[in-house]
């Protein structure tokens, strides 16, 4: 056996899920997923809609195959369900109706591909599930592009607005307590104008991955532009987000940047914090009151914290 067929068959078989209320069907996939030329895989079955769902959002799958009919739901409420929870599992449709108005729903609700059940072979199974696997990872891909950063890998100005709006309606509507950090490095340009730009690039990536390690899962962090990160600290109130904008600013500061030439530089952020609806009332206010105080930090010493004021009318 060659190196390339020992690797091969030392894959693990990929994680598939079969949502289908028809056992004989089920075992009809398990054979033909056996047959399959290229990678193997390892099916769950799941036989009812509440079932499927539950597992679909295990995320502990890398494709679903789907049927349309789950006694009396279907298919297209499963995957509805399962989208707005967040779930990104490419999922191939598969129905015993040849009509293009299913097809069409199907996709239109997010599915990658669609199969007819008395047209399936092991070989259009094979070739759906490949082309729901690829079409999935480019648009993961291109959502990548459109919502990070290229060089930090952090979120980008156009999501952090987005992200910023949603938490804003999200606080006023259940008076969640939410906060905003921007951050801006001291005398970046220096270090573009002394070392060049490849370093300036270094100290924004090393910045990006220390200021992110500080941070919850739930918190949001973004390149605002230049040299200015943004981050948005969910659910955490004036108090708890200056601890946390404290530590972000210390950590910058702890130990020097070790650039790839082996030249050492010691860096500084300054940080400017303000909270809903303790300073502001929506997010065009707090992000004006976070940029005034991150000024009043670069104006008054920097390498430090500066909390907005409440403002009128909060006490």
């Amino acid at each position: 056996m060659s190196d390339g067929a020992s690797t091969a068959a030392a894959k693990a078989p990929r994680p598939l899920l079969l949502i289908d209320d028809d056992r004989l069907q089920a075992r009809m996939v398990q054979q033909q997923l056996k047959a399959f030329r290229r990678d193997q895989f390892e099916m769950e079955w799941a036989a009812t809609f509440e079932d499927g769902l539950e597992r679909l959002l295990s995320d502990e799958h890398e494709v679903c195959l789907l049927d349309f009919q789950l006694g009396e739901r279907d298919g297209l409420e499963l995957i509805q369900k399962a989208k707005e929870a967040g779930c990104t599992v490419p999922i191939v449709f598969l129905t015993a109706e040849s009509s293009s108005d299913i097809d069409i729903r199907a996709m239109n609700a997010g599915a990658m591909d669609y199969l007819v059940k008395g047209e399936i072979s092991a070989s259009t199974l094979e070739r759906s599930i490949r082309y729901a696997l690829k079409l999935a990872s480019t648009l993961a891909e291109l959502n990548r592009l459109a919502t990070h950063d290229e060089l930090t890998g952090l979120l980008n100005r156009r999501e952090l607005d987005r992200i910023l709006s949603e938490e804003a309606d999200r606080s006023a509507r259940f008076g969640r307590p939410f906060s905003l950090v921007m951050l801006d490095l001291d005398h970046f340009k220096s270090v573009n104008d002394k070392y060049g730009h490849a370093a300036g690039d270094q100290v924004l990536q090393e910045t990006a991955r220390r200021i992110s390690g500080l941070l919850r899962k739930t918190d949001r962090i973004a390149r605002f532009g230049g040299e200015e990160i943004a981050v948005l600290l969910i659910e955490l109130a004036e108090d708890a987000a200056a601890e946390v904008a404290d530590r972000l600013v210390a950590e910058v500061r702890s130990t020097p940047y070790l650039l790839k030439d082996g030249t050492s530089l010691q860096i500084t952020i300054s940080a400017g914090l303000a909270s809903l609806s303790h300073v502001a009332a929506t997010a065009d206010e707090l992000m004006t009151a976070a940029d005034a105080a991150l000024y009043r930090a670069k104006s008054t010493g920097r390498d430090r914290l500066e909390v907005a004021p409440l403002r009128e009318g909060q006490d």
